[in-house]
């Protein structure tokens, strides 16, 4: 089977029943982050524009902008709940290819199984296949996708969008590939948006695509049934190397929401080790910032590309500043949500160490660790290696972190609701008779 064919197959007939129990529980573990994300981001500014931008346009009720109180068509509500839980950069992580894969494929998939009104098990269903779908796709082209500049999340989220949605509208083969071909059509995503606004909307834009990708199908309209591996294909336009047996010979076999991880940090999961680091350091040795001479951190040189950035302009340009995430480490001792704001961007103290921070690159380094030395006024050294961010696949959340990760979230959005019901909600949401209650709670 042709890798298009082999995608479109497993999306119409493949069988929950055959999705391991331990990955049903993976797929909850997303779900619940992904919804945390999305009400503790639900007011930021970015929110509010895109709910002025598209509300004039948008068409009747039919699904639920997460903690907003405002209905839109299922493309509207997509987009908005895409960029309200990737705003705060603390969604989750695919560490293979560096897709944070929730964001477009939850968008999409719950907007659409609230209109359609079925199960929390179709939910979780469609849901788990478009990880895999985006998720796969990821594998077979990475890494040359990402370093030609291509925003990953969005170019491979739109495909995994469309699946679930296929999945969700019970499209037969032919017509998968079709949704397929559209979604692939319609990829888009440039890295270099990282750190603006714009990075939010490709992630909500590959929601909406995708949901139309699959819309469109079900309608009848046709495509190539040979997107991601003909000649003119995804594949050969989107990168120099692709390897479509890491999708063809893995469906059903293997599940990428098992290697999926969850931040502990709301930045760039790179610079996470790093930040562990510190933290650490200035626990274990009372370490007063004033005090500091400089902050030398060995990293794999991806931190250096994606996120060197000694003089953010702004709260969500520190997202994507390893010296940022260092200086709120030592000074504030902290690094959530409340360290990435505008105000501690223009703090004095955390300004001075920023310019004081240094990135030393090593190839030897895996993206997972970090090596950091504090070098003290009077000529102390403290240092420590960090083998595994918290996080990684070797340090998981537990359940239990990512509940209260969930908590602090609903608090951050001044969402009026019981943390503790929609935990629960959750964690039971595959016997829900109705899927749309997580984006009604």
């Amino acid at each position: 089977m042709s890798a298009t064919a082999r995608l479109a197959s497993f999306i119409a007939t493949s069988s929950w029943a055959d999705v391991p129990v331990s990955v049903r529980h993976d797929a909850k573990r997303s779900l619940l982050n992904w919804l945390g994300c999305a009400i503790g981001g639900a007011n930021a500014p970015s929110v509010d524009l895109a709910i002025e931008s598209l509300a004039p346009f948008s068409g009747p009720a039919q699904a639920s902008v997460i903690n907003r109180g405002r209905r839109f068509d299922v493309a509207t509500t997509a987009v908005i709940n895409g960029v309200s839980s990737s705003v705060l950069d603390f969604d989750d992580t695919h560490l293979q290819t560096v897709i944070h894969p929730s964001v477009p494929v939850a968008s999409a998939t719950l907007a659409l199984a609230e209109h359609l009104a079925v199960p929390g098990e179709a939910l979780m269903d469609a849901f788990t296949i478009g990880i895999e779908a985006a998720c796969k796709v990821g594998n077979a082209i990475s890494p040359e996708h990402y370093a030609a500049g291509w925003h990953v999340t969005s170019t491979c989220g739109v495909i995994g969008a469309a699946a679930a949605c296929a999945r969700l509208l019970k499209l037969d083969e032919l017509q998968a590939a079709h949704a397929i071909g559209m979604a692939c059509s319609q990829s888009a995503g440039l890295s270099e948006m990282l750190g603006s606004p714009t990075r939010m909307f490709n992630m909500g834009h590959a929601a909406r695509s995708g949901f139309m990708a699959a819309w469109y199908a079900s309608k009848g309209i046709a495509s190539s049934a040979r997107a991601l591996e003909a000649p003119r294909g995804f594949g050969n336009a989107f990168t120099t190397r692709c390897d479509w047996s890491a999708l063809t010979d893995t469906l059903g076999v293997t599940w990428e929401l098992a290697a999926n991880a969850f931040k502990p940090y709301p930045c760039g999961i790179v610079v996470h080790p790093v930040i562990d680091g510190c933290l650490l350091l200035r626990e274990r040795h009372a370490i007063a910032a004033g005090a500091i001479e400089r902050v030398e951190a060995t990293v794999n040189p991806a931190v250096q590309v994606i996120m060197s950035h000694p003089e953010p302009a702004d709260g969500m340009r520190s997202k994507v500043s390893a010296e940022h995430c260092i200086a709120v480490a030592m000074v504030r001792g902290a690094a959530g949500v409340q360290q990435f704001t505008d105000a501690v961007v223009r703090d004095p103290a955390v300004a001075a160490l920023r310019r004081r921070a240094r990135l030393l690159c090593s190839d030897a380094m895996a993206k997972d660790a970090a090596s950091v030395c504090v070098v003290m006024k009077d000529g102390t050294r403290h240092e420590t290696l960090v083998a595994h961010a918290k996080g990684s696949a070797e340090v998981p959340l537990t359940d239990a972190e990512l509940e209260e990760k969930f908590r602090s979230l609903v608090a951050h959005g001044r969402h009026p609701g019981d943390a503790s019901r929609m935990i629960g909600m959750m964690w039971a949401l595959e016997a829900a008779r109705d899927a749309g209650v997580v984006a009604r709670a």
